[in-house]
């Protein structure tokens, strides 16, 4: 097999997109037979290092960006690895969220490509070639062996059960809330999406978790107890207070229960602890919460100042992110229907009127319902394409918009298919109304506003 030598990161990112990417919405059979094969062909970099293993239809990226953080704030030199990436494939792959230096990545590019490099489906088990996320998964964990990473965070693409980066051995697991997202994989109930996301539930390695749903956590707790795995639920084993939300960010207050761990507290240093974080939305407050779980699971040294340095330090691109403040601009990725109604909240009470929204989704997504949700509260609805990568129908979606606002709503409504004049739309019109903008759906339309706003500054 030949050698490849990669001249850029573009180079990598269009050397993974030529395979099957089921992010833009491509078919394939989900099997960890072939990751298990091919890691151990390349040595099983996912191996030898601390493991936090995160899962969970909403907030998962955060807590595997708290966590890390707060890992790297204890002295750990820590590999952070999430999905999807905003404005560069780079994202995926970071120490604690910092980009790694090019150089790095390209040689571990050059590794997984060495392994693929001339085998035909029939040389891979299953007969299957690898997929996008399987390469980049593994380029990853080459990225972390190679700048010698003593922990690494590990956030699930799809599901948990069958997610290439189920390969791990994690010193503990964590899961988000579960929310009805991606059926056509996991399921068409919450008790069979979180039997996927459970699938990540190792043999005595602890799991922590919040559960708003009583039917997940029933699951949870179930393949938690089958195998033998301790299990911690925000709510039950830390309680959550005082929740506050500003521009700024989230602060709440964690208090000991009759279960709280003794690691717990010690982290706590006592029976209750403020905490916060750059992030805005009520939902961080449970976050954090699930995530000082987690890390009072872990052997390591680890003190109360780590931890709020970590959370302090911690931020993510697209989840009600603030990019403007006059005027008043979010950019948030949700693109369900519970994730936009939490979000919306939040921007109602940080905003002020007149309200403008720029909306683009997958074609997939529930945007009938999304838009009996959210259409009442804008003064100024432009229904977009979600950028080029995901499939859309923005007629369609119009369309459903349309249909959910009575006629005594007084709102103008707008379908430009073209992503960019979308947006030069959207901003002009916030600027002269001086209006707040509220940008979501996806976080492709995301990426491509902040494109369009980096050409233009």
């Amino acid at each position: 097999m030949s050698n490849r030598h990669f001249s850029s990161i573009d180079g990598v990112y269009d050397f993974v997109l030529g395979f099957v990417n089921v992010e833009k919405g491509q078919a394939t059979e989900f099997k960890l037979d072939r990751m298990h094969w091919m890691a151990a062909q390349l040595g099983n970099p996912h191996l030898g290092r601390l493991t936090v293993h995160v899962a969970g239809s909403k907030g998962k990226g955060s807590v595997a960006t708290l966590i890390a953080k707060t890992l790297e704030s204890s002295g750990l030199r820590t590999g952070l690895y999430t999905s999807p990436h905003i404005l560069s494939w780079k994202e995926r792959i970071t120490e604690s969220g910092i980009e790694m230096a090019d150089e790095l990545l390209l040689k571990a590019a050059e590794e997984v490509y060495s392994l693929v490099e001339g085998r035909t489906q029939e040389d891979f088990p299953g007969n299957e070639l690898p997929t996008f996320f399987e390469l980049t998964t593994l380029i990853g964990f080459c990225a972390f062996r190679l700048a010698g990473f003593e922990a690494q965070v590990i956030e699930v693409g799809l599901g948990g059960r069958l997610d290439s980066t189920n390969i791990v051995s994690p010193n503990v697991c964590v899961i988000t809330p579960i929310e009805l997202e991606h059926t056509q994989f996991l399921g068409s109930t919450i008790p069979l999406i979180a039997a996927e996301k459970a699938g990540i539930i190792k043999r005595s390695v602890p799991v922590c978790t919040i559960q708003p749903k009583t039917e997940a956590f029933r699951v949870i707790s179930k393949k938690a107890e089958d195998i033998g795995a301790p299990c911690l639920l925000v709510g039950r084993d830390i309680s959550l207070s005082d929740i506050k939300i500003n521009i700024h960010g989230t602060c709440c207050r964690l208090s000991a229960t009759d279960t709280t761990p003794s690691s717990l507290l010690r982290l706590m240093r006592g029976a209750s602890i403020e905490i916060s974080a750059p992030l805005v939305g009520s939902i961080y407050a449970g976050n954090m919460a699930v995530s000082a779980l987690a890390l009072s699971q872990l052997d390591i040294e680890l003190n109360t100042e780590h931890m709020l340095q970590g959370f302090s330090s911690s931020s993510m691109p697209a989840r009600f992110e603030i990019v403007s403040h006059s005027p008043f601009v979010v950019l948030d990725g949700a693109h369900t229907p519970e994730s936009i109604r939490t979000n919306l909240s939040t921007f109602l009470e940080l905003s002020k009127a007149p309200r403008i929204l720029l909306f683009g989704c997958a074609h997939d997504k529930k945007h009938d319902e999304i838009a009996k949700i959210i259409s009442p509260y804008f003064d100024e609805i432009i229904i977009t394409r979600p950028g080029t990568f995901k499939q859309s129908e923005p007629a369609i979606v119009f369309n459903s918009f349309q249909k959910q606002m009575s006629d005594s709503i007084i709102s103008d409504r707008y379908l430009i298919e073209d992503t960019n004049s979308a947006i030069a739309k959207a901003l002009s019109d916030a600027r002269e109304k001086n209006a707040s903008l509220l940008v979501t759906g996806s976080f492709y339309l995301c990426a491509e506003f902040k494109k369009s706003r980096l050409c233009s500054e």
